[in-house]
């Protein structure tokens, strides 16, 4: 089926409400034609598949888009199940997909600001980083006290080097950050965006307010650069290369790339970035970010 075919089928079955076991089959069909396609062609032109696990961790994720989509068939007018529905196809890296469900979405609930800080989220993932930004910015007109959004909008606004608008959604990040989690992970990329508007006053006063003892599990890496920034820790306490997991090279190898940028070593920032880029994960924000400080190398 092309995928011409597919939105059709999604948009009649979106509008209308018809989530039955036909349709199910038929989308099914289309998907698995879809995954012998790349997925994304990168800002440096290098395609990319949809592959995100193998072996009983890809069936569980199967698993779990199959329990999203009978929800979705239950109650199609609940939009936390077209939300469902279209992170388990994120999570199954086809964001083509999950960004034609939260248009089907936000065709019937014009409002929900969480669809449209969804398909923001995954129009990053697929490079089309101005879409992402006026979904975002929509989402953030809706619900202007939501983490998640100023998050990725001030991702959105950094990944097209417009640093000055990251800056300020990354300010209104962490006006609404509420936990060390929260903190560390936009103070990062707070810090990052100062030091490419070259306010380094500036972004002292940021890691400065990074203590010992916070309470941080998932943004670990986030934690370790940002005490590597303020010097606490060298790049060899907290990468190994030879060791790290592909996300780990991607989030910290980023990090440390742009410490080399800023410090006007562009040929060991590019190297870093290079490494990034030759890795499997690349819908990793670090990857992502790698890639497109390459593609302005040009």
């Amino acid at each position: 089926m092309r995928k011409r075919d597919f939105l059709t089928l999604f948009f009649l079955i979106g509008v209308f409400g018809c989530w039955n076991l036909s349709a199910a089959a038929i989308l099914q069909e289309a998907t698995e034609e879809n995954l012998e396609r790349p997925e994304i062609i990168s800002l440096l032109g290098i395609k990319h598949f949809a592959q995100p696990a193998e072996g009983e961790a890809l069936a569980q994720l199967k698993m779990d888009l199959a329990d999203a989509w009978e929800a979705l068939q239950d109650k199609p007018d609940d939009p936390e199940n077209v939300i469902l529905y279209g992170r388990r196809l994120a999570y199954l890296w086809r964001y083509h997909e999950a960004i034609d469900v939260y248009r089907g979405g936000i065709k019937n609930f014009p409002d929900h600001f969480m669809l449209y800080r969804h398909r923001g989220h995954r129009y990053i993932s697929i490079r089309k980083f101005d879409k992402a930004v006026l979904d975002l910015s929509k989402a953030a007109e809706l619900n202007n006290r939501d983490f998640d959004i100023w998050y990725h909008l001030g991702l959105a606004h950094f990944l097209n080097g417009d640093f000055e608008k990251a800056l300020s959604a990354y300010e209104s990040c962490l006006g609404v950050s509420e936990d060390d989690e929260s903190k560390v992970a936009v103070s990062h990329w707070l810090y990052m965006t100062l030091r490419r508007l070259e306010r380094l006053d500036d972004a002292i006063k940021v890691i400065n307010n990074i203590i010992e003892g916070m309470e941080v599990e998932e943004n670990q890496s986030y934690y370790d650069l940002l005490n590597f920034y303020k010097g606490q820790k060298s790049a060899e306490d907290i990468f190994n290369i030879e060791e790290a997991s592909d996300l780990e090279l991607a989030t910290i190898g980023y990090g440390i790339g742009c410490w080399y940028l800023y410090n006007n070593d562009k040929a060991t920032a590019k190297t870093h970035f290079e490494k990034i880029v030759e890795t499997k994960y690349w819908p990793a924000f670090g990857f992502i970010a790698a890639e497109a400080e390459l593609f302005r190398m040009k």
